[in-house]
């Protein structure tokens, strides 16, 4: 957002005796300075500076014109000039500020707004320009007692009112940002930016449909305003209005076509819907544009959009330059000493009754508290239900971290001497990877939220294994790759599994039908996934396709694209969410499920599989199109992973027409559920345990990150214990 401030140019021409006789031109000058002709005053002005080098006003105007012109360089050359000239008039120190902030220069900026100050005390412009450039460097409590000070002096001024909200959002204080807010509306209630800048502070506080209001206000008020459509499509979104969101993208597209960020997500919003309106077009459009290095996609969006880890290391590298370069105000990590435990610090919005939480729960609890201290920074909504009641007491300190800044998260982090920060969010929406940006720790892990690279090196690894990336891949991530030894996803083992069937009947299920079942959120839909599904219902008689979403828009999209391809939108069936163990009891009466492309099921097949259902995957190139293969690869199941659509088609039919066969599959999952590494949540805890303490011992030896396999590091570990015993 850009921030609003004081330009002010108030010297008056006989401010006290002049040192010597003012040139009778100046007063022309200022006179067509005043009225907006500046290519004469600054002809005259350069006239009277070749004769009266020591003209201290005619080097301060000179360089006011240069800054209007916009040529900020020079206008803080020509005003230091006079800043030289004449070191005790405020003003020349103030627009010198002005200059030096729009160059970025902040804290040169910040210097020259102090100088103002110390000659002007009640200088309001002054304190709030100063609260500004120290926004600017993350000096937010400073900003803020800026702001204070000059509304002591200037209790009515809406500028600084708005700029005093911007740095109380930045700190994480909505409530009281929106109260500034409120004030500058009513101090200006024409304030476009105000309103966008409150539905920013409302949608942060997720009060969604708050935000919207003040969004439609702003966009009201200024009908081409790009920023406000692109806000409030964010805000639409999380309240389902996928229509109203998408028409806000093409808005944006009309008014502002070279928009970053653009046209990928709009493709992306538009799959929410399985609106899949000039889906091939605009997909070839985002595709060679990426490609050609023009940047038009959110790394989450690409990651549903794209099966290649090139174009989606493109695109994380983008948004990461432009969103989260690394800043070093706070310096670096110390190093600590190798004798005490290891502090782990998870961050996440999701310690609740969330897909996240369902995984990592059982970790948590199996980490060994001997060797590992534990730290959650929680986000997220504060709610109580049981998964935040059993999750809480896994750590020694939960901190509840909604209200602080990015910066003061990573402050508290290095405080309580966290050794290793682990992102369990990443690019996915909602995450907050600003925490990141100054280093909350010495090592800092991009882990399960986000299914790709983060494109920066404010990330030293990603936990993966092989499957998932294999050796050829690796150089599409930014990251050094930790290497699992059976799958890169934990799993619960106390998740429910003695719960009752309900029959299909309830739920609204044909009795004697084969049940194709793929219960990932919609948007993961591909118009080419859906055309082999669509292929294998009119090849397997008495077969319905069972589908998972809560908007209707987007069911009767897919009955409508079912119907296209010459099936019986009947034969599509949809349900809704459920509570957990409803959820899971239900995928008991399906008999097989297909996986997506190029975004696979991640929660929803482990979930499948514990249950005893066959997930059907076809493995592409990129992470997130890897991760059913990687499970199944765990559970032993690898006759279920294909490699194309062609394969993929070909074996849903013959599983679908040979009960035997698939029988078997179903009784081999039964036997591999509690015998194969893929629910054992104690191995997988110790695997990636060991991985933390190489990433620990690396730093601590002044090493960089390094690529870890953890089936090696066991190898070594038993090799020197071997050796020992026979050396003993």
């Amino acid at each position: 957002m850009k921030r609003t401030g004081k330009t002010i140019f108030d010297r008056p021409v006989q401010r006290r005796p002049s040192p010597m006789p003012a040139p009778a031109p100046y007063p022309l000058a200022l006179q067509l300075f005043q009225r907006g002709d500046l290519e004469r005053s600054k002809s005259i002005l350069d006239g009277i500076l070749r004769s009266h080098p020591a003209h201290a006003d005619a080097w301060h105007l000179r360089g006011v014109i240069a800054i209007m012109g916009g040529d900020h360089r020079r206008g803080a050359e020509l005003i230091g000039r006079a800043v030289e000239l004449q070191p005790d008039i405020p003003a020349f120190h103030f627009n010198r500020g002005n200059a030096l902030k729009s160059l970025q220069e902040w804290l040169a900026a910040v210097e020259s707004y102090e100088r103002a100050i110390a000659l002007r005390p009640n200088y309001a412009d002054a304190y709030c320009n100063r609260g500004i450039a120290l926004h600017a460097l993350s000096q937010f409590d400073a900003a803020l007692e800026s702001y204070d000070r000059a509304l002591a002096i200037d209790p009515l001024d809406a500028d600084t009112y708005f700029n005093r909200g911007l740095t109380l959002h930045a700190l994480r204080q909505l409530d009281t940002a929106i109260r500034s807010f409120d004030r500058a509306i009513q101090l200006r209630p024409g304030f476009p930016e105000v309103y966008r800048s409150r539905g920013d502070v409302l949608r942060d506080a997720k009060q969604w449909s708050a935000a919207v209001s003040s969004y439609d206000v702003a966009i009201k008020l200024r009908p081409d305003y790009v920023d406000a459509y692109w806000n409030r499509r964010i805000a639409l979104l999380e309240l389902k209005k996928f229509g109203a969101a998408i028409a806000d993208w093409e808005k944006v597209i009309k008014l502002h076509p070279q928009q970053n960020f653009m046209l990928g997500d709009l493709l992306h919003a538009k799959t929410f819907l399985c609106d899949w309106t000039d889906f091939e077009p605009l997909y070839a459009r985002v595709k060679s544009m990426i490609e050609g290095g023009v940047i038009v996609s959110s790394p989450f969006a690409a990651t549903g959009t794209f099966d290649s880890p090139a174009i989606q290391q493109a695109v994380a590298e983008s948004w990461a330059a432009s969103h989260h370069p690394p800043a070093s105000a706070l310096g670096m990590s110390e190093r600590r000493s190798g004798s005490s435990k290891i502090r782990l610090g998870y961050y996440s919005e999701d310690f609740h009754n969330h897909a996240t939480c369902q995984l990592m729960a059982g970790l948590f609890e199996s980490h060994d508290r001997s060797r590992f201290n534990l730290v959650a920074f929680s986000y997220g909504p504060q709610v109580d239900d049981e998964m935040r009641q059993r999750v809480v007491k896994c750590f020694d300190d939960f901190i509840d971290v909604r209200s602080m800044s990015d910066l003061d998260v990573t402050k508290r982090s290095r405080d309580l001497g966290i050794d290793i920060a682990i992102d369990l969010k990443g690019y996915a929406p909602g995450g907050r990877v600003g925490m990141f940006s100054e280093r909350c720790a010495p090592v800092q892990v991009n882990f399960l939220g986000f299914p790709g690279t983060m494109g920066s090196e404010l990330m030293d690894y990603i936990i993966a294994d092989h499957v998932l990336i294999p050796e050829e891949y690796r150089k599409y991530y930014s990251e050094k790759i930790v290497y699992l030894p059976d799958t890169y996803q934990p799993n619960d083992i106390q998740r429910p599994m003695e719960i009752e069937t309900p029959t299909r009947d309830t739920l609204g299920l044909p009795a004697n039908a084969f049940i194709f079942c793929c219960l990932n959120d919609c948007y993961k839909i591909s118009p080419s996934v859906f055309d082999r599904w669509m292929r294998i219902l009119k090849t397997v008689d008495e077969s319905v396709l069972w589908l998972f979403t809560d908007y209707e828009d987007a069911a009767q999209n897919l009955r409508r694209e079912a119907a296209k391809r010459g099936v019986d939108e009947g034969r599509l069936i949809f349900c809704k969410r459920a509570p957990m163990t409803e959820h899971l009891a239900r995928y008991r009466v399906a008999d097989l499920f297909l996986d997506t492309l190029p975004y696979n099921a991640h929660t929803t097949a482990s979930e499948a599989l514990w249950i005893g259902l066959p997930v059907l995957t076809c493995m592409g190139e990129a992470f997130a199109a890897r991760v059913a293969a990687s499970l199944l690869n765990a559970i032993e199941l690898p006759e279920l992973i294909t490699r194309n659509l062609d394969e993929y088609e070909s074996l849903a039919i013959e599983l679908a027409r040979d009960p035997v066969r698939l029988q078997q599959i179903k009784d081999k999952l039964a036997r591999n559920r509690l015998s194969t590494p893929l629910f054992d949540t104690r191995l997988y805890t110790r695997n990636l345990e060991a991985a933390y303490v190489e990433m620990v011992g690396r730093f601590r030896a002044g090493l960089p990150p390094a690529n870890i396999d953890v089936l090696q590091l066991a190898d070594a570990s038993a090799r020197i214990k071997t050796d020992n015993q026979q050396t003993g």
